[in-house]
């Protein structure tokens, strides 16, 4: 078994000396003076590099590791209408005027990763499946048609009830009791979309420092000193893109982002006569559960599988345990997978905020910030950084997820000691809700 993303092998020559130690390479000194620095080179960071550059700024991004390493290669290329909180949630949090903003803006993050798809060329797989939401239980059906009836009269966005009588014409599991299915939802290579997406951003005149990790972040008289593994840069200003692998250089922010795990295995190639039982209609997917699971199909036909498998921290008997899990439950739900190999298994980290909503704005330190996606994160990343990226620029934009007062979790110093707490929560919601 491969204990990486399956998606690293589909980009040849990018990925696959992710193990090797960085004094092994012929790297560059990371040295010069910008007018911007980007803290991390996924999704957010390169797309802010990527706008920054094509302002006129020069820019900078550094990372720890390879480009893209961290959860934007690591998802599981599932490009989901509508934000994570879903569209009942945010009726009864925000009120309809505001609920519909909010909508909106995750409609917009959607049109937006499709132009810069188009006009940068980024061949990464970039399909609209649909997805299908399934109902853990009877009255997880229930709720999914309360979800149809709000998206429709507050936020004029149709989806279609499947009853269980009739859901194996999307889905050929076990254990669900009807079917949510959101035709506008897309799928992609997230791999190849990071690849993508940097490329672009170096072609728009960015410059990309790998394996170079952020040690210290120092206000200096005329901007920012940024310490790195492998040198210093000198900037005007500083984009803190790390998200759900944030550290300790960027205390301010590791109070208000919270990393969770998320795992993930991956199938050898199956027939097509399988694939098309399973998923007939390729459509990305995942459950009602609160420890949810999620599934798709790749373009080779493997089925890739995950979710909140492990709350405990990073360890490699955590990661068994997460495979072990996964795999137990795949077989579950799909009894013809009992015996077919798993191929790759591999976690990422994302982050969440307190509220479960994505924020950027400009932190008290005086660095500017964009995360907190809640596994959602290809489309509203993009747009996220596009957008703190043109604040940063100088334009006097306004916002509905600017936030300028982006509050500590109290108890909380970016070591997330309650998770496993929360693990056990959740399950025991999904035992009785």
């Amino acid at each position: 078994m491969k204990a990486y993303p399956y998606w690293w092998d589909t980009v040849p020559g990018v990925w696959r000396n992710q193990n090797l130690e960085p004094g092994t390479r012929n790297l560059e000194p990371v040295e010069g003076h910008f007018d911007v620095v980007v803290v991390g080179a996924g999704y957010t960071g390169l797309s802010a590099a990527r706008q920054l550059a094509r302002s006129g700024a020069s820019v900078a991004v550094v990372d720890r590791g390879q480009l893209g390493s961290g959860a934007s290669s690591r998802n599981a290329g599932q490009v989901l209408t509508g934000l994570k909180l879903d569209a009942v949630t945010l009726v009864s949090r925000y009120g309809e005027s505001r609920a519909r903003e909010l909508f909106a803006m995750s409609q917009e993050a959607m049109t937006a990763l499709a132009d810069i798809i188009d006009v940068e060329q980024i061949a990464c797989e970039f399909e609209q499946t649909g997805h299908l939401q399934a109902a853990a239980k009877p009255s997880h059906l229930r709720a999914l048609r309360e979800e149809q009836t709000v998206l429709a009269r507050v936020f004029g966005h149709d989806v279609t009830i499947v009853e269980p009588r009739n859901q194996s014409m999307e889905l050929g599991a076990r254990g669900y009791h009807g079917l949510l299915v959101d035709e506008q939802s897309r799928a992609l290579n997230p791999a190849k979309y990071a690849h993508g997406l940097a490329t672009a951003a170096t072609r728009s005149g960015a410059v990309v420092f790998e394996w170079a990790a952020v040690s210290r972040i120092m206000r200096t008289a005329d901007g920012w000193t940024i310490a790195t593994a492998r040198g210093a840069l000198e900037a005007r200003d500083v984009l803190i893109a790390t998200n759900g692998y944030t550290d300790k250089a960027a205390p301010a922010l590791q109070r208000r982002l919270i990393p969770i795990g998320s795992y993930i295995i991956c199938t050898e190639p199956l027939p097509a006569s399988l694939a098309a039982r399973l998923l007939p209609r390729r459509r990305m997917a995942f459950d009602s559960r609160h420890f949810l699971h999620y599934f798709r199909l790749t373009a080779d036909n493997r089925l890739l599988f995950g979710g909140r498998a492990e709350f405990s921290g990073p360890t490699l008997e955590s990661a068994a345990r997460a495979t072990a899990i996964l795999r137990h439950a795949m077989a579950g739900m799909f009894p013809d997978l009992a015996t077919t190999p798993v191929e790759y298994a591999w976690s990422g980290h994302v982050a969440f905020t307190r509220d479960q909503m994505p924020r950027a704005g400009l932190m008290d330190d005086g660095t500017f910030y964009a995360g907190g996606y809640a596994g959602h994160g290809i489309a509203l990343a993009t747009y996220l950084g596009a957008l703190i990226a043109r604040r940063i620029a100088g334009e006097p934009l306004e916002h509905p997820l600017f936030d300028d007062h982006f509050a500590p979790i109290p108890l909380y110093h970016g070591r997330p000691w309650f998770l496993p707490l929360v693990g056990l929560y959740y399950r025991f919601r999904d035992l009785i809700d």
